[in-house]
């Protein structure tokens, strides 16, 4: 059994743009599905909201996204899914392994561009996972 911690990044066009969790941790069994969920809030009508997983002592590296219009990306074990009308975008795990336990974080466009590191002056609360 291992546990998901979850945070948020907000990188939004105006300071109403906003991305937070559902929850701050999460039990979760070797084998199970695991949902990671965010509500956001944002002006912008062409919002994509995208995942990320971050190994300690790594950079973030970028996974997949979802937009508004149905447009997403997806990995071999790893999916998004949107509900606009509660704002919420998740991250589902398909048989999770200790393997997965990463911190991952959500994040509505625009991203960083160009600039790596002004990703990390807005972070505010990341999701990851710790073995117990």
């Amino acid at each position: 059994m291992f546990t998901l911690m979850c945070l948020w990044l907000s990188l939004g066009d105006s300071i109403a743009d906003s991305v937070k969790p559902l929850f701050t941790h999460k039990a979760v069994d070797e084998g199970d599905d695991v949902t990671l969920s965010c509500r956001y809030e944002t002006s912008a009508t062409n919002t994509i909201l995208h995942w990320y997983r971050q190994h300690p002592k790594s950079k973030p590296e970028y996974l997949l996204y979802i937009d508004l219009f149905g447009g997403k990306t997806n990995l071999q074990h790893l999916d998004a899914e949107l509900d606009k009308n509660k704002k919420q975008v998740d991250l589902i795990i398909s048989s999770a392994a200790v393997s997965d336990s990463d911190l991952y974080y959500c994040a509505l466009t625009p991203t960083v561009t160009g600039n790596p590191a002004a990703l990390y002056k807005n972070l505010h609360l990341l999701c990851y996972t710790k073995d117990k």
